[in-house]
């Protein structure tokens, strides 16, 4: 602040310099500038006439000399205990320069201002000590705008790195940045990273508030932050999203930083400005604010036009029930997310072959409209295709602790590795991102991550450890700041990364705000194109219901046994005219004995033979399907083997062959299988 403050008035000074035609311009600005300098000389100057007046009253009294001495020793010997917290060469000057003053002083007022050497001493004395002070002033700036301040230097020597140079110093509103140059050969950015609590110690800050960023280029340069006010500790609630209508490309708004600017982050990349797309860890335990987390970027999600969003969430929707009508696909946990998953790894494919097939390296706003332009078709003379757009598709495994334990600890890493390139963002939401849990490939293609409170031992399952000896620490709010949290992810600058933010508090009265973003989102945003509904339905059947663009081919349904065999007995001439064949409509027909109705392998103690096991197994799965249980494993037909006298290895069996004729696939997890729909054209 002195700084700028000292550098305004000098422009005032040269300005006026400038201007003015006289010598009172002149005068003034060699005044100003020669004011910082004045002390040494003044005191110098003053030292001389105590001297001359001191000689009138003490010259020759014994008593006075051994009084002027002992001040002379004292005085001495303060300055030199006043200068502990300084640096060594200014305690060192200053004591030296207070000696040799209290010494002439001594011997001028005991023998007279001219008395002997006296004289000479002053004369050359005083000017040199001057001059020494004025050097000293004009050094503590270098040419490269380092300010070696006392007080910088006192802290860093507290905390063990006094020969640290502090440089160029930027202060924004509540937030402070120094350049550091460490001790070249003697220390490194660690040692800074190590000391970080001390500095926030000496300056009585959180730690939280004090973080160093390494240059990358440098193992000894890098960049000091201080916030010296909690900008965060006051609650801001949500309010609603922050750009209705608005690309799925632009930033999603979720909180704000501890120096007040905007918490945001991307899911799609951006080719212009070389952002890759990414994937989404959001960690934090119990009591820390995820769930309010989530319910910011859900809204935020849903409030753009051009994005489709998929969520799995085992604890039924209890945190976002008001937002379920404005998802095009929900499933709560268990074998609906099995579904969904094998869902989401056949969609993949099938995007990229679209996004591909117009020109598309990544998925970009444009994709996401009708395909008229030249630049991106699909049709081998090179003329606009008129294809639907592809919204991009963010899909969202809430609570998937749940779900990795259903379906193996690597459920998601296929689709980790793959989506990207697919327009499709993957968001995993747990609260301990531990290896027991999901697997290192999947956790290592989870490239961004909003790490909130946690366990002090879980920080490094969440954030990089780069951005960890940079100063951040989750772990230091445990559960006791809901919503405090650190966001890595492309497009955010590093220097962000050890930045603490805090999410928008939800409160209890925004659940209307919620239901009308909704309707909002089920009226005006995306709806599923072509290629990633088929590829849906193609594996889920029924399972998935999204909405289909208007004007697009029609929805492929679920054909029943009755209907196929009417198709298929009238193709093959079956059906013949009932006139034709002497029988009346009107007729009623003959009473049928009881049991009639009930095949015979459903009758009691009647064992099926194999054929009719074969086809009763065929209808099991037909069953399934109709439920809309699309995966399934010997497990799910316990009850039914009990009904019917077969055994589990039976079963086994049979669904090897149903994965032979194309009925079943296997899916990730061993044991599991999904049903393939039996999907016509209506």
């Amino acid at each position: 602040m002195a700084t700028t403050e000292r550098t305004t008035v000098e422009q005032q000074y040269e300005d006026q310099l400038r201007g003015s035609s006289d010598g009172a311009g002149l005068t003034a600005y060699i005044l100003h500038r020669a004011k910082p300098h004045l002390p040494p000389w003044l005191c110098a100057g003053g030292l001389g006439l105590a001297g001359a007046l001191g000689s009138i009253q003490w010259e020759g009294s014994a008593a006075a000399g051994v009084g002027l001495t002992l001040a002379s020793v004292a005085l001495t010997g303060l300055t030199w205990w006043a200068g502990k917290a300084t640096g060594q060469q200014r305690r060192l000057h200053s004591a030296i320069t207070v000696a040799a003053g209290s010494a002439w002083l001594t011997g001028a007022c005991l023998a007279g201002p001219t008395a002997g050497p006296l004289p000479d001493l002053y004369l050359m004395g005083g000017p040199a000590l001057a001059l020494s002070w004025n050097i000293r002033m004009v050094l503590r700036r270098n040419v490269d705008g380092t300010a070696a301040g006392s007080t910088d230097k006192g802290l860093l020597e507290k905390v063990g790195l006094a020969r640290a140079q502090i440089g160029a110093t930027s202060v924004e509103p509540n937030r402070v940045t120094a350049k550091m140059a460490l001790e070249a050969g003697e220390q490194t950015n660690e040692d800074v990273s190590k000391v970080l609590p001390r500095i926030a110690s000496a300056l009585d800050l959180p730690t939280s508030a004090v973080r160093y960023m390494g240059d990358p280029g440098s193992a000894r340069r890098g960049e000091l932050v201080i916030v010296p006010e909690d900008m965060l500790a006051q609650v801001m609630d949500w309010e609603g999203p922050s750009n209705l209508g608005g690309s799925i490309a632009e930033p999603l708004v979720i909180g704000r930083y501890d120096d007040g600017s905007a918490l945001v982050l991307w899911l799609p990349g951006d080719p212009e400005i070389k952002r890759n797309s990414t994937h989404l860890l959001i960690a934090g335990g119990t009591g820390s604010g995820k769930g309010e987390t989530a319910l910011n970027l859900m809204t935020e999600i849903l409030s753009r036009n051009d994005v489709l969003l998929w969520v799995s969430d085992p604890k039924m929707f209890q945190d976002f029930r008001p937002l379920l009508p404005g998802m095009d696909w929900s499933a709560e946990g268990g074998p609906d997310t099995e579904v969904m998953v094998e869902a989401i790894k056949a969609v993949i494919p099938a995007r990229t072959r679209w996004l591909g097939a117009h020109s598309y390296r990544q998925w970009i706003p444009e994709a996401a409209v009708r395909q008229t332009s030249r630049d991106h078709t699909c049709r081998p003379d090179g003329q606009p295709c008129g294809c639907p757009g592809m919204p991009f598709l963010v899909t969202w495994m809430e609570e998937a602790a749940n779900t990795l334990r259903l379906m193996g600890d690597d459920a998601f890493t296929g689709i980790a590795q793959e989506a990207r390139s697919a327009g499709v963002s993957l968001i995993v939401s747990l609260q301990r991102p531990s290896y027991d849990q999901m697997s290192t490939s999947t956790r290592a293609s989870l490239p961004s991550v909003i790490a909130l409170g946690c366990d002090a031992r879980d920080e490094g399952f969440s954030l990089p450890d780069a951005v960890i000896d940079a100063g951040a620490h989750p772990g230091a709010w445990g559960n006791r700041r809901p919503g405090y949290c650190y966001v890595v992810s492309p497009g955010i600058p590093e220097d962000r990364y050890p930045s603490p933010g805090r999410t928008f508090a939800v409160p209890h009265t925004a659940t209307p705000t919620m239901e009308a973003l909704a309707r909002w989102a089920q009226a005006n945003g995306a709806t599923a194109d072509p290629i990633t509904s088929g590829a849906a339905r193609a594996v889920a059947g029924q399972n998935y219901a999204g909405r289909t663009a208007p004007g697009t081919a029609p929805t492929a349904r679920l054909v029943t046994d009755e209907e196929d065999a009417g198709v298929e007995a009238e193709s093959s001439g079956l059906l013949v005219d009932i006139e034709d064949a002497g029988i009346d409509p009107e007729a009623d027909l003959p009473d049928g004995e009881d049991g009639d109705d009930i095949p015979l392998w459903e009758s009691p103690g009647h064992k099926p033979s194999p054929e009719e096991a074969r086809e009763l197994f065929a209808d099991a799965l037909d069953d399934f399907e109709t439920a809309g249980r699309m995966v399934v494993g010997p497990k799910d037909f316990m009850d039914w083997c009990d009904r019917h006298q077969l055994s589990r290895p039976w079963v086994s069996a049979r669904l090897k062959d149903a994965a032979l004729d194309g009925r079943l696939e296997p899916t990730s997890a061993t044991g599991r299988w999904r049903i393939v729909p039996t999907l016509k054209i209506a």
